[in-house]
């Protein structure tokens, strides 16, 4: 089997007397949506936040591609090719969907400045911004402020902007929150398309979501992975009832 695009082993985190991540083990393919589950307060965020960077562990190991990653800031991982959504958008909402997305090919080319060229007019920002916004569905959206866009588009967006920066995977955190039926639907869709990008860490409480995407699943209670396998083995689990799908799932 090859080897797995994000791993993390055994990795640890308390808050005085609380366990948020207990010795969780778990792994991301090519390919594939692993999706995460569990109730409030599992430590799901807390377990996203401590592979992206944003919160240290107490113990354990993070390799991406191969490489420990555990040492490293928010930024570097990033830079790698770790991407993330994020529960509440952090777009420049006055910007356009193409300016939001020129910025990160910016970032990627290392130059913050363009001093002898208007920067809507520089091609190698203009173009890789294009057909990173063509990828996601968003080509036609290009001069729209952020702040217009719909919220399935904002999550569009911000894959746009992961792209461009080069993403070899996904950490999405709750992705449908907030959205109608026919909004997850959509984006459903996307996501399902996505995977062919890159593979995606998913969090997400719409169970039809996750049933309907996930290869893999792993739920989480108290900051502990109860199971972890195919859909229809955590749909078939005892355990995953009692403790977050409910006796009648």
């Amino acid at each position: 089997m090859a080897e797995p695009v994000l791993k993390i082993d055994d990795l640890c985190k308390s808050f005085g007397a609380l366990k948020a991540t207990e010795h969780v083990s778990l792994d991301l393919r090519a390919g594939e949506i692993h999706a995460l589950i569990g109730p409030n307060g599992a430590g799901k965020s807390t377990l996203i936040h401590q592979i992206a960077g944003t919160l240290k562990p107490d113990s354990g190991e993070i390799s991406f591609l191969g490489e420990r990653i555990d040492h490293l800031g928010t930024a570097e991982r990033a830079r790698r090719g770790l991407g993330r959504s994020f529960q509440v958008s952090s777009l420049a909402s006055e910007f356009s969907a193409l300016r939001n997305v020129m910025l990160a090919v910016q970032s990627r080319q290392g130059s913050s400045f363009r001093f002898f060229k208007p920067v809507m007019r520089d091609r190698s920002l203009v173009e890789p911004a294009m057909e990173a916004l063509g990828r996601v569905g968003l080509r036609d959206r290009a001069r729209v402020p952020a702040a217009e866009l719909s919220h399935g588009e904002r999550r569009q967006l911000e894959i746009a902007i992961a792209l461009a920066l080069g993403s070899r995977a996904f950490l999405l955190d709750e992705p449908m929150a907030g959205m109608g039926p026919e909004g997850s639907k959509a984006l459903t869709g996307f996501l399902d398309r996505l995977r062919e990008e890159a593979p995606i860490l998913l969090i997400e409480h719409d169970m039809d979501a996750v049933f309907a995407l996930a290869d893999r699943i792993s739920v989480l209670v108290y900051g502990r992975v109860i199971a972890s396998g195919t859909v229809d083995e955590i749909r078939g689990n005892a355990e995953v009832r009692r403790a977050y799908l409910g006796d009648g799932t």
